[in-house]
């Protein structure tokens, strides 16, 4: 994964922010929505592409485009890099494949350590017995 070259593919858009903020709102646009086009990605391989493709299904569109919004700051440059850092955080989660897990094997040692336990406490109770005559 090349950073720089998804940051170049990545689109911005400048929006009016929603919420308070009183006349500020209504005359800046701080808020910004980034979107990046999975399908026409030349930053990422064909595996790659897959596995974003199906970790991110839910927040991905029809078209395969994946939107993300920041309206979190006042400033639409400081927006800018936190939905920047958003998704690249994002991307770099959907691409990490966990190692396998190999079964562990019980050694032969402790399988024999817990049958001797069974028979010596087995021992024990028939020793607490009543005698039968």
């Amino acid at each position: 994964m090349e950073i720089e070259k998804i940051i170049s593919e990545l689109s911005f858009k400048a929006v009016r922010s929603s919420g308070a903020g009183g006349q500020n709102v209504n005359k800046v646009s701080s808020k910004v929505v980034l979107s990046f086009d999975l399908s026409h990605s030349q930053a990422l391989t064909h595996e790659e592409k897959l596995l974003v493709e199906t970790k991110l299904s839910s927040r991905l569109t029809s078209d395969f485009v994946l939107i993300l919004n920041c309206d979190e700051d006042r400033s639409q440059f400081r927006n800018k890099e936190i939905v920047i850092k958003r998704f690249l955080e994002l991307i770099k989660n959907a691409l990490f494949v966990p190692k396998e897990r190999k079964p562990t094997r019980i050694p032969k040692s402790a399988i024999r350590k817990r049958i001797k336990d069974k028979k010596t406490i087995s021992e024990i109770k028939k020793t607490r017995r009543k005698p039968d005559f």
